[in-house]
This record gives C-alpha cells, sequence and structure tokens, in this order.
C-alpha cells in the first residue's frame, strides 16, 4: 500500500520545523486542487501519511511551505514550492525539506 509523507527540518537550528504550515495540491486540469492544509507537529512531520491507499493516485503533486511564517519574516523566501509526481501509486513517497533563512534543499526520501 502506497502513501505519501513529508517532514521539515530546520537546519538553521539544527532541529525539526515543528509548527509551519502546509498544503498540500494536486494538478487536475491545469489547476491546483488543494487536498490538504496542515500544520507540522513537533518532529516537524504531519500527523500520519499525507495520502494513502486509494487516496493516492499518480499524477503531479505540490507541496508548499510557508517558510517566511515560520521565520516570523526574516527569512529571504515566503513560501516554498515543490512539485514532483507520483508514477507509482504503490510506492512510498516522502517528501523531506531542510530550510534556513537563507536557503532550502529537498530530495525523495525513504
Amino acid at each position: 500500500m502506497g502513501k505519501l509523507s513529508t517532514h521539515v527540518l530546520d537546519t538553521s537550528r539544527g532541529r525539526p520545523a515543528g509548527g509551519m504550515k502546509c498544503e498540500l495540491s494536486i494538478l487536475e486540469s491545469g489547476h491546483w486542487k488543494l487536498l490538504k492544509a496542515f500544520t507540522t507537529n513537533a518532529d516537524g512531520r504531519s500527523e500520519g501519511a499525507l495520502l494513502e491507499g486509494s487516496k493516492l493516485a499518480s499524477g503531479e503533486y505540490r507541496l508548499l511551505f510557508h517558510v517566511g511564517a515560520y521565520f516570523e519574516g526574516k527569512s529571504f523566501y515566503d513560501v516554498v514550492p515543490v512539485r514532483f509526481r507520483i508514477a507509482d501509486p504503490d510506492e512510498h513517497y516522502h517528501v523531506p525539506l531542510l530550510v534556513a533563512p537563507w536557503g532550502y534543499s529537498t530530495y525523495r526520501g525513504s
């Protein structure tokens, strides 16, 4: 059974980015459809999988990470968008974000 998960690490403070607002959307007919809005927990993660099982479908997705609010307006970035594709909905897709006020990095995790 496939699933989608994420977590955010604040590399400037060396800890999980708890309390960050995030949004998950899917691209449908050329428009983004919001699937879920959530706030990361103390471990920098969403509560449970973002999508799993029959709710996880092939397609193009976008996670928006509201880093400007998290850093209280003291960052270069306001919102970090991460666009990715789900090719096989039976796999586990993990999208981590490593973020600091002046930079970020992401990758497909496990």
